[in-house]
């Protein structure tokens, strides 16, 4: 009696271990990468890319922002490959480090008056080194969580590494609300420096936490029965290359429009609208709040509905309510930011990218897991993400200040996630 009555609750204590580490490790990640973003929109063309156009030094700022993206896929390809063949635990501690040591270094890093031509080099090389490591780190946080779940909680555990999403993005853009405070001068002379610094308290917390997790139960399984790709890239371009595909065009519409709602808004409201750079920071702020409390919603409502059902249902919403949202900035007014931006990223967003990660899982098998949705999702984010806010100055600058072709834009990711999600077919229970 005593032994049925410890071992569910040894396994629901064990599953709650797992979803903080998962949960942890990705609020670090993203925390360490939308600081990035967040300052790159800021300070960067300042520091680093002095010109005498902003609008140039701006988009060379969002450029370096976007390179990560294309090396993404290849931070990827290595810890995937490390993961699937060895288990998905042992990358987390190797990509955490990676990405929190790059963040440090950024942090110390001289500017141009400083270096010169070598400041801008070096941001390149560290934020490469960023690149590297949240490339295998998405797919190891998601595993974790999503192999550790019960079978009718999948959605639900599934969607926690996504909180990480923003829970990092609110820790950022709070610390660089609160250095904000600071005069113009001193904050771009050390202000934004101290929440790169600080990010190395947080990376050994995460490390610690993770410390204690055992492998997960679908892959030791699989390394028992000697169900383990000797080569999973290979096989996975050989055999699952239509579910690589499918997630690519998936993952569209979750990372446009996210980068468009949060990243590419600060210099557009800011530069255009006439906002203050506080107001904007705070309705990005209240957004992703109202995201984080709505995804394990979302997450655990798809266990309910389904997956496929409650993605293309966001998907569509996403594509009605593109318009309405610039509409609703041209306004003006600090209320109007603040409801098209907790409307777009806060409530529209959520339900899309809560089953992100669980659609995902579903797709590949477990031996090819690892690699499949590492793949299919730093390929997706480098088209569609690291240009979004790229592209969208570049076309509001085109077309003489007029928001509506990034609007047509994003609609245009929603169309190719839907012909995606068309074509998705769920093969994980066929291991």
């Amino acid at each position: 009696m005593r032994t049925s009555s410890t071992g569910p609750a040894a396994s629901a204590a064990t599953n709650k271990r797992v979803l903080i580490a998962s949960l942890m490790g990705s609020s670090i990640e993203w925390f360490d990468y939308f600081l990035y973003a967040t300052t790159a929109a800021l300070v960067f063309g300042k520091v680093f890319f002095p010109t005498s156009d902003p609008v140039v030094g701006l988009m060379l700022s969002y450029l370096t922002f976007s390179l990560t993206f294309f090396i993404r896929p290849l931070g990827g390809f290595i810890f995937s490959h490390i993961g699937d063949r060895i288990g998905r635990k042992k990358t987390l501690v190797i990509t955490l480090s990676l990405m929190g040591g790059a963040t440090v270094l950024i942090g110390l890093l001289p500017g141009y008056e400083q270096i010169g031509i070598w400041a801008p080099i070096l941001l390149i090389v560290l934020r490469l080194v960023q690149g590297l490591g949240i490339g295998g780190e998405w797919g190891g946080a998601l595993l974790l969580a999503y192999e550790y779940a019960p079978k009718n909680r999948k959605g639900l555990f599934g969607s926690v590494p996504q909180m990480g999403v923003t829970i990092g993005m609110v820790l950022a853009t709070l610390a660089i609300t609160v250095m904000s405070t600071l005069p113009d001068d001193q904050f771009l002379a050390w202000g934004w420096r101290v929440p790169f610094l600080l990010s190395a308290i947080l990376v050994f917390l995460g490390l610690w936490i993770r410390k204690g997790i055992d492998e997960t139960p679908a892959f030791k399984q699989a390394k028992a029965s000697g169900n383990v790709a000797k080569i999973p890239l290979v096989e996975t371009l050989r055999y699952h290359w239509r579910a690589v595909l499918v997630a690519v065009a998936i993952k569209f519409v979750e990372t446009a429009p996210f980068y468009i709602f949060s990243t590419f808004i600060v210099s557009y409201a800011t530069a255009t609208l006439g906002f203050e750079r506080i107001s904007v920071l705070n309705a990005v702020t209240i957004a992703t709040l109202v995201t984080t409390l709505m995804i394990p919603l979302m997450g655990r409502l798809s266990d309910s509905m389904g997956r496929k059902r409650m993605f293309v249902a966001g998907t569509l919403v996403m594509a009605a309510f593109t318009f309405p949202y610039f509409m609703l900035l041209e306004q003006r007014t600090m209320t109007s930011l603040v409801i098209a931006t907790v409307v777009g990223l806060g409530l529209v967003w959520a339900p899309i990218t809560a089953v992100l990660g669980t659609l995902f899982s579903e797709i590949f098998s477990t031996r090819v897991r690892y690699t499949g949705i590492t793949l299919g999702y730093q390929i997706g984010a480098a088209l569609a993400g690291g240009t979004a806010p790229l592209l969208a100055t570049w076309l509001l600058n085109t077309y003489n200040g007029s928001w509506v072709p990034v609007a047509w834009y994003i609609v245009g990711t929603a169309v190719i996630s839907l012909i995606g999600i068309a074509f998705a077919k769920t093969v994980a229970d066929n291991d």
